[in-house]
């Protein structure tokens, strides 16, 4: 009990310093655009599933929720010798991971419902180049994470500016060396990507949400007729 009340004050606590630094950036994701969702999917197999499972989430399932034959998902999203009844599971050994990141990576399958998507998004784009960490780099949302920046490549290296150095408190983020894509273009792919983590953390929600303007609607009506019951059995009584 003991250890689990330092853990959530700690967390506590790294949320209202981290809040206090970095403004969270907008992630404007689409639930409803299947194209995104599927291109989320295959970035996340790519640069995440390596170290990061995400074992909620069956490749048939997303076959069907993104409209895509079986056969395609096989070939695009899922890796080589997966079967369509698979789960999101990384082939990362645990012991290995723990030597080297000094820790497990966490599964991903419930990150957007606890960190929330505009967190996730805000976190994938605020790494910076910090040559005293062992990956070389950090992040100015989640200070000394011990995951190095796996979009690198695509981004390119940020460096930070600092409005208090002595304190190594961050202003902002500057693009020191250019990656693969442009700064729009890798807007669309951690979009992309943080889709589909909102999707794994919640697959029937779109249709929850759709099926909820009909649950008030009924509501409403069972409501209004309640009402003119009360009013007809309350009539005669004085």
């Amino acid at each position: 009990m003991k250890t689990l009340l330092t853990v959530i004050f700690s967390l506590f606590a790294f949320t209202c310093s981290a809040s206090g630094k970095t403004e969270l950036m907008h992630a404007d994701i689409d639930l409803s655009d299947n194209v995104s969702l599927k291109r989320g999917a295959e970035h996340y197999v790519t640069y995440c599933l390596g170290c990061h499972s995400a074992k909620h989430i069956r490749y048939l399932r997303i076959a069907e929720d993104f409209e895509l034959n079986e056969d395609v998902v096989l070939k695009d999203i899922a890796p080589v010798g997966a079967s369509i009844y698979d789960s999101m599971l990384s082939a990362m050994d645990k012991h290995d991971s723990k030597r080297w990141f000094g820790n497990v990576p966490p599964d991903l399958s419930l990150i957007a419902r606890s960190r929330g998507s505009d967190w996730l998004y805000t976190y994938l784009k605020s790494f910076y180049r910090d040559n005293t960490k062992t990956h070389g780099t950090n992040n100015a949302l989640f200070k000394d994470v011990g995951m190095p920046n796996v979009l690198w490549k695509l981004q390119g290296e940020q460096v930070p500016h600092y409005s208090d150095a002595e304190n190594q408190i961050i202003s902002s983020l500057s693009l020191a060396r250019p990656g693969e894509l442009s700064p729009s273009e890798f807007d669309t792919v951690v979009t992309d990507l943080v889709n589909f983590l909102d999707y794994v953390g919640e697959p029937a929600k779109l249709k929850r949400q759709q099926m909820g303007k009909y649950v008030l609607f009924f509501i409403l009506i069972l409501g209004f007729i309640g009402y003119l019951l009360k009013k007809e059995y309350w009539k005669d009584i004085h």
